[in-house]
């Protein structure tokens, strides 16, 4: 082997999955080689660090006949997982990166990705919070909460709040940003352990345990008499569906994920739907994507609050990429407490 190659471990999809993802739908390979120079004009060649774990991340391991969308671009059998991480370059033909810098954004599930699309790259230039942090609330789950929270929803100062999977990625940053507007938040976890973290880490008025509520409808009544102004969706199925029921005039609904339905043959109905006209609810649809032009206001808003410690951000990490197939299970069936990644590599 030429000393500029080295052999590159990745995590392969072995098949389309169907029903609820397994470990043994993925692999572990060690059987590809990478140069360790660019091959190609802007082109960048990354060493991954850390990568993340996003329910979307299912949604491409489906067979892409089940899926008339043209939003996502399905994995390919036998090729690596792709999704965000963090990584440093070791290599670059493109003028806006250069050796050694850090960057968030996609890339593959492999210690060694030669990324040639690299203006889904962002450059790390804050350095003076864990670098992990770029791959959730500095990075992808940061922008997709402050975006569907700020951008979406219009909040006010006061407002009935409610976030389901409020203990991912995702939602205990929806949760703190609209405590720090003074909206009253409650939010839905799946274990008597995450509850007591919106509660008391998170600093949310009320948590509960879906899994110990027999009917949602009358758990969010008890929760919101006054109904909710804005629920931010990561749920959907039966919990849309109730939250409807308890909505107020006017309110707003953020739908940011249903993943509830990704592991589903036929997804479950929506019975309540008029409410929509009733009660005059906007609910809107979103991605992540249309809102990267304010990753720089989204730095200015979230970094101050970080370094004094008015936002805290819980990880759950697993280490060695033979442990993401593991960890990426894992959030269906929510085994992981707070935002999921996988470490691979010291820088």
């Amino acid at each position: 082997m030429a000393e500029e190659e080295v052999m590159n471990k990745q995590v392969i999809l072995n098949n389309y999955v169907e029903g609820f993802p397994k470990e043994s739908d993925m692999s572990l390979v060690t059987d590809a080689t990478i140069r360790l120079k660019c091959a190609a004009a802007d082109s960048v060649l990354l060493k991954n660090l850390y990568l993340s774990c996003d329910p979307v991340m299912r949604i491409l391991m489906r067979n892409p006949g089940h899926d008339t969308s043209s939003y996502f671009t399905p994995y390919a059998p036998g090729s690596p997982l792709s999704g965000f991480g963090v990584g440093r370059v070791l290599d670059s033909g493109h003028p806006h990166f250069k050796a050694g810098d850090l960057v968030w954004g996609t890339t593959k599930w492999e210690h060694y990705s030669l990324i040639t699309q690299p203006q889904a790259l962002h450059k790390i230039q804050h350095l003076d919070v864990p670098l992990s942090y770029y791959t959730g609330i500095l990075g992808m789950p940061g922008m997709t909460a402050y975006a569907g929270f700020h951008e979406v929803c219009s909040p006010k100062q006061g407002e009935y709040v409610f976030i389901s999977a409020a203990s991912g990625a995702v939602g205990q940053l929806v949760g703190q940003f609209a405590k720090l507007l003074g909206c009253y938040v409650v939010g839905s976890a799946g274990s008597k352990e995450k509850v007591d973290l919106l509660k008391n880490k998170f600093k949310f008025d009320e948590a509960f345990n879906y899994k110990e509520e027999h009917d949602l409808t009358a758990a969010l009544k008890r929760y919101f008499p006054e109904g909710i102004d804005i629920y931010f969706e990561n749920v959907g199925g039966k919990f849309l569906d109730a939250v409807l029921l308890n909505m107020r005039v006017h309110g707003r609904i953020a739908v940011c994920g249903m993943i509830s339905q990704y592991n589903l043959d036929k997804p479950e109905g929506v019975t309540n739907l008029m409410c929509l006209v009733y009660k005059r609810i906007h609910m809107q649809g979103f991605t992540v994507r249309d809102y990267y032009h304010l990753y720089p206001n989204y730095l200015d808003y979230i970094l101050p609050y970080v370094r004094e410690g008015k936002v805290t951000y819980l990880e759950d990490i697993a280490h060695g990429l033979e442990n993401g197939p593991s960890a990426l299970v894992g959030l269906f069936s929510g085994r992981n407490v707070g935002k999921q990644l996988v470490s691979i590599s010291h820088q």
